[in-house]
């Protein structure tokens, strides 16, 4: 039992350890597609704390916003993380599908005020805005 212990706490070192290498490299990306990639789930981790709080996004909304963000934590994965530029495509997949499920219950400000990073890349991912 001891020997699985061990054998899990150096696995969660190695990949925390992991995490914190691509964060440092992340942020020395130049400005581009690869960069707002590279910050899209800590963008939608700090819009799915920001929106569980509002009153303003309807229960269903906020029940696939917890989901999605449970996703992205979530050791088990579709495609396992260390396999470079893939891995965390299922994580991007999954939120973007709850981010456009809640944003059409969602009104579009609510969202907007919500998402911490670029303006563009949300916008791009919940398409045009409704016409009045």
């Amino acid at each position: 039992m001891r020997d699985w212990l061990i054998a899990a706490g150096v696995a969660a070192v190695c990949v925390l350890a992991s995490w914190a290498v691509l964060v440092l490299l992340a942020r020395r990306l130049p400005p581009g597609v690869l960069r707002d990639l590279a910050a899209f789930i800590p963008d939608c981790v700090t819009t799915v704390r920001r929106l569980r709080g509002d009153d303003r996004v309807p229960r269903a909304a906020k029940i696939a916003i917890v989901l999605a963000g449970l996703w992205v934590l979530s050791p088990v994965d579709l495609i396992p993380e260390f396999m470079p530029v893939i891995g965390p495509l299922d994580d991007v997949v999954v939120v973007a599908l709850a981010l456009r499920y809640a944003a059409r219950r969602v009104p579009r400000a609510v969202l907007l005020e919500a998402w911490p990073g670029e303006t563009r890349v949300l916008e791009r991912l919940l398409g045009p805005a409704p016409r009045p």
